[in-house]
């Protein structure tokens, strides 16, 4: 591997690592928006003191998640320069405004009311701290959608001019931020975040009625993570990933004919749904295929033309089109599992099974940590996609990446980063399950609450 393959990697890996944690902030803050909405508004009493607790339990698990995806986040600002000095400096003048405007704007909006999502009661009502929590949300969102832009320009890039140097300028804000790609894969993004947070909710949930502990609480993680998961799960796949991958067919014909592991050109093609790439010979191995699916699904015609990777020139592949292809399909693969499970746990919560039914609390549980595996499959796909470009026809990776760095330099600050985020995971670890261990507990009074004793007079 030569300097440009560890710069390649030291980015990815940093980056994978990183969105562990904000993909699960960001779909919690909604679903802690919601919960302290109940606790603010529900006219049952009960209703409203589980809700209360079960957004305290959460709002912690959300600090956590927030203050270790600010640790490893942070570095990546630095990268660009460290790793990919020129092209920083080509498209500074682009990527610049939003990623400063999810730093002066969106973060600072989300870790000013995080504080006083974490100790409202000290200073608010119900309403008060919900208000807290829906800015939390905002925040959170926002700083999503400025990182997402700045990746969507990349992907394809529009709203800019550039120099007689070769630098690249926003010439048109509006156009630059309101990106049909932007707001495609925003949209598609967010539901993931959404199916993540749903997932863990729920899977916490299951864990504590198996365990018959915190029942009441558990109940409500188990029917919020249910329902949410249910309407992200399908969300996820129509209507924002069909919109993005006919934004990719469209836009990208030679990623979508490598991630479909569609490689003859063919009218009326068939949708591969298990199949290993044979790239010498340009076919899929072991192949299950249903027929004319893919022309329909991507111009709602069965016999529409659909083009094959062998249509493109080699130097304009996809690097790794097998890596690619195997992503594509985890993440499609794990999509349809999670709209399977959420709709088999949201029959059983309609007939008022769920919560009793072990068989079922089961597999909600385990599935804690496919969500992840399938986010991160998607932005393998988005990424291993765009190459061999870093902006979409108009700057090659190779063109890009710091050319004065050695790989022994990569390599070193690379090894210490793993180590850097092996005990950070650790320490992560030891906090979430310290905070699932202890349970949404009351809050305990604080000295200004207590009841004020006064001293017995002769």
């Amino acid at each position: 591997m030569d300097s440009l393959g560890f710069h390649r990697f030291h980015f990815g890996f940093t980056i994978a690592f990183h969105y562990i944690f904000p993909q699960l902030t960001m779909g919690l803050g909604m679903l802690i928006a919601v919960m302290r909405w109940m606790a603010a508004f529900s006219k049952n009493a009960e209703t409203r003191e589980s809700a209360d607790r079960a957004a305290t339990f959460w709002a912690k698990i959300f600090a956590v998640n927030f203050a270790i995806g600010v640790i490893t986040g942070i570095p990546m600002e630095f990268q660009f320069g460290t790793n990919w000095s020129r092209f920083s400096e080509k498209t500074g003048g682009v990527i610049g405004h939003t990623l400063a405007m999810e730093g002066i704007f969106a973060f600072f909006l989300e870790s000013s009311f995080l504080y006083l999502l974490l100790n409202g009661k000290k200073h608010f009502k119900p309403r008060g701290h919900f208000v807290a929590a829906l800015m939390v949300m905002i925040g959170s969102w926002l700083s999503g959608y400025f990182i997402i832009v700045t990746n969507a320009w990349m992907q394809h890039p529009i709203g800019h001019d550039v120099d007689a140097n070769g630098v690249f300028h926003v010439k048109e804000l509006a156009t630059f931020l309101s990106n049909e790609w932007a707001l495609v894969q925003y949209a598609h993004t967010m539901m993931g975040s959404v199916v993540t947070a749903s997932f863990v909710m729920a899977s916490i949930g299951a864990f504590y009625l198996l365990s018959k502990k915190h029942e009441e609480c558990a109940r409500l993680f188990v029917k919020l993570g249910v329902i949410a998961g249910l309407v992200s799960s399908v969300a996820m796949a129509m209507p924002t990933g069909d919109l993005h991958s006919k934004l990719v067919a469209a836009n990208q014909p030679v990623t979508f004919a490598a991630m479909e592991g569609h490689y003859r050109t063919e009218d009326g093609a068939g949708m591969a749904i298990i199949g290993q790439p044979n790239l010498e010979k340009l076919t899929l191995d072991n192949l299950i295929v249903v027929p004319k699916v893919l022309s329909f699904m991507t111009y709602q015609r069965w016999n529409a033309r659909i083009r094959g990777l062998e249509e493109f020139p080699k130097e304009e592949w996809p690097d790794n089109p097998a890596l690619l292809y195997y992503a594509y399909h985890a993440m499609v693969g794990l999509g349809t599992l999670f709209i399977a499970l959420m709709s088999g746990s949201s029959f059983l919560l309609f007939r008022k099974k769920l919560f009793t039914a072990r068989y079922a609390l089961w597999p909600l549980m385990l599935a804690l940590p496919f969500p992840y595996i399938a986010n991160t499959a998607g932005w393998m796909t988005a990424e291993l996609g765009r190459q061999p470009w870093l902006v979409h026809g108009l700057m090659r990776t190779e063109h890009g990446s710091s050319d004065q760095v050695s790989s022994g330099n990569v390599i070193f600050s690379l090894l210490g980063f793993m180590g850097l985020d092996a005990l950070l995971a650790i320490l992560f670890f030891f906090l979430i399950v310290r905070i699932i261990a202890k349970g949404p507990v009351d809050a305990k009074p604080t000295p200004k609450d207590s009841p004020r004793v006064e001293p017995e007079t002769a």
